[in-house]
């Protein structure tokens, strides 16, 4: 087998019984002609594109366009376009009896595996919202997301996986209505819901060893462990911010204090523009300066000091500046950002006053900051977008959806798995990425599931999972706190100085700033060339121990559960018992994860 050519043309392959093949699914008269790419045919077409340098720059172009409402409409025309022409559809008794091996039976046509054909229903105050909304806009909703499509993002949404062969085949068999609820508590108490929970405030806490941020890699070690642990324990959100505020200590030894270290200046005006960013989600570049100032003055008198242990720093409440403040001018005058004025007696730590205003339950800029966040979270795209930008001329959408996560966050003692639970279990994340309104706005307001690139570190983990293989991370610092195991994953590496040349070509982001938009996820040629092409993949699909668990006799219905979390079509069956018995594992492995249905969450 040879995976030294090109790439087929990415393509889906989608039945539903209850469409007229005669008809297009967009109203059009004339029927849709797919492009059909044989499986048996696949080295011809590897070829072929592999010697066609324009191809690649067509998918660079055409994966740049899958972006916010447009990315759904085009997986749509793939989808629709796989279906294509059913009046050609092959025999598959014939194909049966003639190409599939002893004890590998064709399976019954299955439903669409993109969409389930039922239309939402409001089972949530989420969808409540969201759906009175699009109806006075006029636009449809997508219909509700197969059970395959639901599985899959239920696992890469909480746990940054997808789910193994078993997980797949004991879900889609399960009858009971509400699996789907039970699925998302079972995923939400799983250990790597603490991994992946924690690399998302990894990269917004800026945990990094080397430059700019400078942790050093046992804070960065220490600080991932202590988010880790408190993302997994469960502990309320406002303790969560409380705990970074104010806390003192050693770097090493009370990992939170690493918030005060974890930016790139240790002024008291950086301090506030960092804290601003992580829980109000404010940038404050268009803050006036009397309000940044103000802001300020809670952070002025915090102190740091070196130790005689290597790169250990104390960070405190530093009484002698608070005193020398006061004999110069007297109580510190600080100001929230709301606008309030507070007066700070001398001896009294002023972060505990700011932590104090923050979690306060009717302080509405911290609950619906996070709120928000979670959101981003899940669908890729915020309430209020983007999900640090938020001001006074950049309105949410949904202001009553951001109200009512926020108000739940708040009654529920600041629990934000309970947030998680309540976005997952609505109808409006369990939406079909294909949209039903041609809208421009249908994605705006949550019509449908915005389909995007996974995360690098999701991406690898995923393909190391199918091949059953690792990957080597390392970070340029010599020191012992890098070690690593072999099976690492790498959404719970715990210092963004750690890396490989993978998850820098995919987009993983510096964790320089904080800033959502530091993570990039847009498809780029060099990822399609890395994918289609590169000594790296290859050898993972030809020499992963993985491959070799599929026997023949399931070969097909395993390879489809172990890569797209869903069953093959009739269609897609028929298709691979044209592909030989020696080698085409690893073929139909290599075409499945060059496509788009793996390589985007929809």
């Amino acid at each position: 087998m040879d995976f030294n050519h090109g790439h087929s043309r990415r393509k889906r392959h989608r039945h539903a019984e209850s469409v007229n093949p005669e008809v297009d699914v967009h109203g059009n008269d004339e029927i849709r002609r797919p492009h059909r790419f044989s499986v048996a045919n696949l080295l011809i077409l590897l070829l072929t594109i592999g010697l066609s340098g324009g191809a690649v720059y067509w998918l660079y172009e055409y994966q740049q366009q899958n972006a916010a409402n447009e990315s759904a409409n085009v997986l749509q025309e793939q989808f629709d376009a796989a279906r294509g022409d059913e009046a050609e559809e092959p025999d598959l008794a014939d194909a049966a009896d003639s190409e599939t091996p002893a004890g590998e039976q064709a399976p019954s046509v299955p439903e669409n595996p993109y969409s389930s054909g039922l239309p939402p229903e409001a089972a949530t105050a989420v969808d409540e919202i969201v759906f009175s909304r699009l109806a006075e806009l006029e636009i449809a909703p997508a219909e509700v997301c197969s059970d395959g499509v639901f599985l899959r993002r239920a696992y890469i949404t909480t746990l940054g996986t997808i789910p193994t062969v078993e997980e797949a085949k004991q879900f889609l068999d399960d009858t009971d209505a509400d699996k789907r609820a039970r699925l998302i508590d079972e995923l939400l108490e799983r250990a790597e819901f603490a991994d992946y929970a924690a690399m998302k405030w990894c990269d917004t806490l800026r945990v990094k060893a080397e430059f700019p941020i400078n942790l050093w890699p046992n804070a960065a070690q220490a600080y991932h462990h202590w988010i880790r642990t408190a993302i997994d324990q469960n502990m309320p959100y406002d303790q969560f911010a409380r705990e970074l505020l104010t806390s003192s200590g050693s770097n090493f030894r009370t990992p939170q204090v690493n918030f005060y270290r974890a930016v790139q200046g240790k002024e008291p005006v950086t301090l506030a523009q960092a804290v601003a960013l992580t829980f109000l989600g404010q940038r404050t570049d268009a803050w006036p300066e009397t309000q940044l100032d103000g802001m300020s003055a809670f952070f002025s008198q915090v102190g740091f000091k070196p130790t005689g242990e290597w790169k250990e720093e104390i960070v405190f409440f530093d009484r002698r500046k608070s005193l020398e403040a006061a004999g110069e001018g007297g109580p510190l005058q600080a100001t929230f950002p709301g606008g309030e004025t507070v007066t700070i007696p001398p001896g009294e730590d002023p972060r505990v006053v700011f932590a104090d205003w923050l979690t306060r339950p009717e302080n509405d800029a911290f609950s619906r900051a996070i709120a928000n966040r979670v959101w981003y979270w899940v669908y890729g795209r915020g309430i209020v977008e983007e999900p640090d930008d938020m001001r006074p001329d950049n309105l949410p959408v949904h202001p009553e959806l951001l109200d009512l996560l926020s108000q739940e966050l708040v009654d529920s003692g600041y629990d934000l798995r309970h947030l998680y639970r309540l976005i997952l279990n609505s109808e409006t994340f369990q939406l079909s990425c294909l949209p039903k309104s041609d809208n421009p706005h249908a994605g705006r307001y949550f019509a449908y599931f915005p389909a995007r690139r996974l995360e690098a570190e999701v991406l690898i983990d995923a393909i190391c999972k199918i091949t059953g293989t690792t990957e080597v991370y390392s970070s340029i610092i010599p020191e012992p706190f890098t070690f690593l195991p072999e099976d690492q994953r790498a959404v719970a590496l715990p210092d963004g100085s750690i890396t490989s040349s993978f998850l820098e070509m995919f987009g993983r982001p510096a964790r320089d700033t904080g800033l959502a938009s530091e993570r990039n996820d847009q498809l780029t040629a060099a990822q399609a060339l890395h994918l289609l092409n590169s000594n790296h993949i290859r050898q993972k699909i030809q020499e992963g121990p993985g491959l070799e668990e599929f026997r023949w006799d399931d070969r097909t219905e395993s390879m489809y559960l172990a890569i797209l979390s869903r069953r093959p079509t009739a269609e897609e069956y028929s298709r691979t018992m044209t592909m030989g018995k020696y080698g085409a594992t690893k073929e139909l492995a290599w075409a499945l994860i060059n496509s788009d249905e793996f390589l985007f969450q929809h």
